[in-house]
């Protein structure tokens, strides 16, 4: 792989609110997009890695920051700003980039999500909120209602791992219950993993064959749903 161009951008939300993203572009441009969605720690520098990773690959990529600048530094410190999050804004920030997204010039106007753990819940929020062509959940919750899964259009794809505390079995059973009665495209895959295996700083959860394997599995699903070549 070679190194990809990155540089930070903003726009400015319907409300007003200037928000800023980490964005790497692959060597052959437009390309189709995809938004990354940082866990529940903020937008870290791991969290900005996944930009340049999907743009070796082929893809415009976004690492977007749902808390705006806010970083924790400590388990506690995280959760306290995951808890204050105003949800409404957030919503307004993510639809605001798939927007800016779809009408680059460096883009062909397809865009995917991705995100990890609470990441997870808002790249399916995000494409609740609004269209997008494809949206992969690493281990977010998904317990939402039938009524708002009804506004969801793009496939689905999902990792959760059968020893997730957080997210229960039970609830990605139902999610996907529904995903099928609604005759809607998406697939689950299970790991024998807890939690976070697919984080870096996940401690003992995180599980590096099994990040890959997932990795490798959103790396195909977006070829299949975005269309993209890697670079050269």
């Amino acid at each position: 792989m070679t190194a990809v161009p990155t540089k930070t951008v903003s726009t400015t939300t319907p409300s007003g609110r200037k928000v800023s993203a980490f964005m790497a572009l692959p060597a052959q441009r437009p390309a189709p997009a995809i938004i990354t969605i940082h866990a529940f720690e903020g937008l870290t520098d791991e969290f900005k890695s996944f930009a340049p990773y999907f743009a070796e690959n082929g893809f415009v990529a976004l690492a977007i920051d749902l808390y705006d600048g806010r970083v924790g530094q400590t388990h506690e410190e995280s959760f306290q700003i995951m808890q204050s999050l105003d949800a409404a804004a957030a919503t307004e920030t993510a639809v605001a980039w798939v927007q800016w997204l779809r009408g680059h010039k460096e883009t062909t106007g397809q865009v995917g999500t991705v995100g990890w753990c609470f990441g997870g819940r808002w790249s399916l929020n995000t494409s609740l909120a609004t269209p997008v062509d494809a949206t992969v959940i690493y281990y977010g919750g998904v317990d939402h209602t039938d009524v708002v899964l009804e506004s969801l259009k793009g496939p689905v794809l999902g990792h959760f791992g059968r020893d997730d505390k957080i997210v229960p079995q039970e609830q990605v059973d139902h999610f996907e219950s529904q995903l099928r009665s609604a005759d809607h495209p998406g697939e689950v895959h299970w790991y024998n993993a807890n939690h976070a295996f697919a984080n870096l700083h996940g401690g003992d959860a995180y599980n590096e064959e099994l990040a890959a394997l997932a990795d490798s599995r959103t790396l195909a699903f977006f070829q299949e749903h975005l269309g993209a070549k890697a670079s050269a």
